[in-house]
């Protein structure tokens, strides 16, 4: 019988064990949660999957009439069209172009305005079907609302309360529109208004707004003005601003956000970020009398100083104060703001002790010595995708969007602190940031919130539709094809 025993190792010794690779796939499907680590293990493939899928220009007619929207290139920019490259870039970033654009909470409507004055509303739905055709022609029946508001419309915000309702501004208009798209009416169901401000001449300023922001009780409406000042409005009380936020600057706010904590975060034109807090402190006066009070902010960051705190990057470049163009929170880690600065820089700043974290340095048009002139590059408002912690924004010089890589560790190849010989498994091929070409120079982009599709907008005007490729597959009759996407592979 000894022969069919198992010889067993003496008491003593400690055998060998058997290292095996973790199942990471294999536990997500047994515990149903997906780690942050495989997350970014994943996004390469994710990103490298990226392209355009659909192309829908602007060339709607209002009511089905002869009589084409204020939009529409062809029709009313034809002159241009005579013109040289560097004349056209000009003019038609000078009036035309996608300002901003916007998804619900679930996904299922997208808002965008455009600068000559078009508030358009599309079923995303009705979108992405339409995607798998060629693009080209115009189909009017694709869009749920298209109406006319003021022009330079500037930003447009969904009402986080209430889905039915759009907000939007304009950077030449002291006013916010209020839409709601239950009703088919292109008159606004609520107009808040600024108190006139007088110069010393006695004459009426306008002050337009660049930016807007709503709060989760459907009651605030902030909006920041081209002055350095944001207003406040309570819906309950009246249509005038009951309080306001200040920078004590003179120069004017481009973008601003409002996290989960009642904190406002603006950033300007002259390279600063600011942080106020709603719900009261050391210097906050919100709601606490019916005439407007401005309030202070809590703290500021100079961004340039931020930046000439990484050694490299000093080394390398002449580091200014730059415009911010927008400003965003990541909602995958609450603690990330993205920004993005006229000059095509893009990074993070780390709300928890204000550095910034990560930084994306493209080279500057002119030195593209195949592009004789040297395009003026349109103001652009970047995304975040809902889970990866990727970043994208559109790019200065060529006609395309870059998908960056700014996840909250060291291992991203955009962290300041990042070394590629401390991840000997890692290769600059396995995480890297990708560039997707595109059929247009891109002014903003909005990410869909739960499958990560991104609809970006052009200075033509037209809207791209950039995600996985369609794949066709052949059911049980061979005349019946679908249509299906990566994302539902």
């Amino acid at each position: 019988m000894e022969k069919y025993a198992v010889p067993v190792a003496p008491i003593g010794e400690n055998p060998k064990p058997i290292t095996r690779s973790h199942w990471k796939r294999s536990l997500i499907e047994l515990t149903g949660k997906c780690n942050r680590h495989h997350l970014h293990d994943v996004a390469p493939r994710l990103m490298q999957s990226y392209s355009e899928i659909g192309v829908f220009p602007h060339k709607y007619k209002y009511h089905n009439e002869d009589t084409p929207c204020k939009t529409h290139f062809r029709q009313y920019y034809r002159f241009v069209l005579d013109e040289p490259p560097s004349v056209i870039t000009g003019i038609r970033q000078s009036v035309l172009g996608v300002s901003a654009l916007e998804f619900d909470a679930k996904g299922i409507y997208l808002a965008s305005v455009s600068k000559p004055g078009c508030l358009t509303v599309h079923e995303f739905e009705s979108l992405y079907c339409q995607s798998n055709g060629s693009g080209t022609r115009e189909d009017q029946g694709k869009q749920l609302l298209h109406i006319p508001v003021f022009s330079g419309a500037n930003a447009v915000r969904w009402n986080p309360a209430s889905q039915d309702e759009v907000v939007c501004t304009s950077l030449i208009n002291n006013e916010v529109l209020i839409f709601d798209i239950g009703y088919v009416s292109s008159e606004p169901t609520e107009v808040l208004r600024k108190r006139p401000t007088v110069n010393v001449h006695g004459s009426s300023v306008r002050q337009g707004f660049s930016d807007i922001a709503l709060s989760n009780d459907d009651a605030r409406v902030l909006a920041s003005d081209t002055y350095g000042a944001i207003s406040i409005w309570d819906r309950r009380a009246s249509n005038l601003p009951q309080s306001g936020l200040t920078t004590n600057a003179i120069y004017g706010l481009t973008s601003i956000q409002l996290d989960e904590n009642q904190c406002v975060i603006g950033a300007t034109k002259s390279g600063f970020i600011y942080i106020w807090d709603l719900r009261g402190g050391r210097s906050s006066a919100a709601f606490q009398s019916h005439k407007e009070a401005y309030s202070s902010p809590l703290t500021s960051v100079r961004l340039s100083s931020m930046l000439n705190k990484i050694g490299p990057l000093k080394a390398q470049s002449n580091i200014l104060p730059k415009e911010i163009q927008s400003i965003n929170i990541n909602p995958s880690c609450s603690y990330q703001l993205g920004f993005h600065l006229d000059d095509g820089w893009s990074g993070v700043l780390d709300l928890h002790n204000f550095q910034v974290s990560h930084i994306h340095c493209p080279p500057p048009p002119w030195l593209d010595e195949s592009n004789d002139v040297i395009p003026m590059s349109p103001p652009r408002k970047a995304s975040w995708l809902p889970k990866h912690s990727i970043y994208a924004v559109g790019s200065t010089s060529n006609n395309g969007l870059h998908l960056l890589d700014f996840y909250p560790h060291t291992s991203s190849p955009c962290h300041v602190d990042y070394d590629d010989s401390k991840n000997p498994g890692e290769t600059l091929e396995c995480k890297q940031n990708v560039f997707v070409p595109l059929s247009g120079l891109v002014t903003a982009c909005a990410t869909h919130p739960l499958n990560g599709t991104i609809v970006a907008g052009t200075v033509e005007a037209s809207l791209l539709m950039i995600s996985q490729k369609h794949l066709c597959k052949k059911g049980d009759d061979d005349d019946m094809m679908a249509t299906l996407s990566i994302h539902d592979s």
